[in-house]
């Protein structure tokens, strides 16, 4: 596809419902925007290990109008240790400037204030799939790594979460941050909003003991 086609595909693209809200799931989780050109356009990367492949190619099938090279593997070297990353990226396009703006209003990831107008249980369980855990084995806890956020982006995710979806939680100090914890006994409730949307192979996250 040569420039003036890919061009025309930016242009006529209008993302879905459900295309934001994954999106904005993946904002809150691993995704990352990206602009080249000052923020006039945005693409999406979208990044795991191979060992969440069935993942990434769901999340692929969901974009993939908008991406020009299937998902591939590299590899990335961290402190000696050579890990295996599955990856791809859209196209650069003007569907993602609103987003771009929010969540990147100066080049770092924040959690906007409008968050809670944007998430939906989608959302949630794109968020969750990308970030969220088992507390332990022995707990129906849950916790969602949110490590890279600061103390006021954790505190509108807790408000979001407690107005939106009446979820309580706590965070939970770790070295790298906070990560915010869903107690045991609102486990089943977020469960039930999200389980809908869990692929096959994230199950495993939601499996009640």
């Amino acid at each position: 596809m040569n420039s003036n086609e890919i061009k025309s595909l930016a242009n006529s693209i209008k993302l879905t419902d459900q295309q934001r809200a994954i999106l904005v799931g993946l904002m809150l989780g691993d995704g990352h925007l990206e602009t080249q050109n000052k923020g006039r356009t945005f693409r999406l990367k979208v990044e795991h290990s191979i060992n969440q492949k069935d993942y990434v190619d769901w999340l692929y099938d969901q974009f993939k109008e908008l991406v020009l090279t299937k998902p591939q593997i590299k590899e990335q070297e961290i402190n000696g240790v050579t890990y295996q990353k599955y990856w791809f990226s859209t196209i650069s396009i003007g569907e993602f400037r609103f987003y771009g703006k929010q969540l990147y209003p100066k080049g770092k990831k924040i959690v906007p204030e409008m968050t809670s107008k944007l998430v939906t249980p989608l959302s949630l369980a794109i968020w969750f799939m990308d970030d969220g855990s088992l507390k332990s084995s022995l707990h129906k806890a849950r916790v969602i790594n949110t490590q890279g956020f600061g103390e006021q982006d954790l505190k509108r995710l807790q408000k979001m979460l407690a107005k939106k979806f009446g979820i309580i939680t706590t965070l939970r100090k770790q070295k790298e941050g906070k990560q915010i914890y869903i107690l045991s006994a609102e486990t089943e409730k977020f469960i039930s909003l999200i389980k809908p949307f869990v692929i096959p192979s994230m199950e495993y996250k939601i499996k009640l003991t």
